[in-house]
């Protein structure tokens, strides 16, 4: 297995393992270290079905199905994540964790390229880790006991593509408190969990207050010393920690087509 760091902050490439095979244990466990280390990982030329798609996901936890798009016929966990040519907003296009705004959102998402356009279409990643170890001892010392509000409202979720998956989940609203700063369950390091896509306000706090803060802080966190920045091909696939990593897929590609599958892996309660 040769791991080929992708920039000094976040993301290495992985190269000589075949994912269509049965990996054994010792594998995927080589393969969540580098996951642990990185933040985010990427494969080339992985030639795989759906079923082996959500195979592999299910080796390094529990797929969950997304609540806004209907999964792929035949599998629910599938999630296609579509740009057509006469398209020109994108899904997800902000920097932002999945979902924060569900109660236990996920650990972590696979994405792997069916069709992407001649150029433009990749994908940018920033180290939450970085930004927070990088703040100020007083600003960290403010933000360890502050709560973020985060709405699946504020990101227009159901505009990202006109599948939802039915007329009631589309109006649904969710929304969650996580803490502004959340301790990593596995490494036990402390990374900066709040985003620009979804995170509305401070508890305790009306908008208009939280919005300084706020500010500064989805700034700061995307700063191009943290980030990596991933071009795709046909068959690559990228793994990323949402506990600690943030995501844009940038929006440059306008009269193509781009299509992606992903798969996200069920989380805990942030803490």
């Amino acid at each position: 297995m040769d791991v080929r760091p992708l920039s000094g902050a976040i993301g290495a490439e992985i190269h000589g393992v075949d994912l269509s095979r049965d990996l054994d244990d010792a594998v995927v466990a080589a393969i969540r270290r580098v996951w642990l280390d990185h933040l985010v990982i990427f494969f080339r030329d992985q030639d795989l079905t759906p079923a082996q798609f959500l195979a592999l996901a299910g080796r390094f936890g529990q797929p969950v199905e997304y609540p806004f798009v209907k999964g792929i016929e035949g599998f629910p966990e599938v999630t296609p994540v579509i740009k057509l040519e006469g398209e020109t907003m994108n899904f997800g296009g902000v920097w932002h964790s999945d979902t924060t705004y569900l109660e236990t959102p996920p650990q972590g998402t696979l994405l792997i390229a069916r069709e992407v356009p001649p150029t433009g279409g990749d994908t940018l990643f920033a180290n939450q880790y970085q930004a927070y170890a990088t703040l100020s001892e007083g600003m960290r010392r403010l933000l360890d006991g502050l709560i973020g509000v985060n709405e699946s409202a504020k990101a227009d979720a159901t505009r990202t593509r006109e599948d939802s998956k039915d007329g009631a989940t589309a109006k649904k609203r969710f929304v969650a408190e996580h803490p502004v700063v959340r301790t990593h369950p596995e490494t036990g390091r402390r990374a900066l969990y709040v985003n620009v896509g979804h995170t509305t306000r401070i508890a305790g706090m009306t908008e208009a207050e939280s919005a300084p803060l706020l500010g500064f802080l989805f700034r700061h966190q995307i700063r191009l010393e943290f980030t990596c920045r991933f071009s795709w091909r046909p068959g690559s696939i990228a793994f990323w920690d949402n506990r600690c990593a943030q995501h844009n897929p940038v929006n440059d590609y306008h009269g193509y087509r781009r299509v992606m599958h992903r798969v996200t892996l069920a989380g805990d309660k942030p803490r």
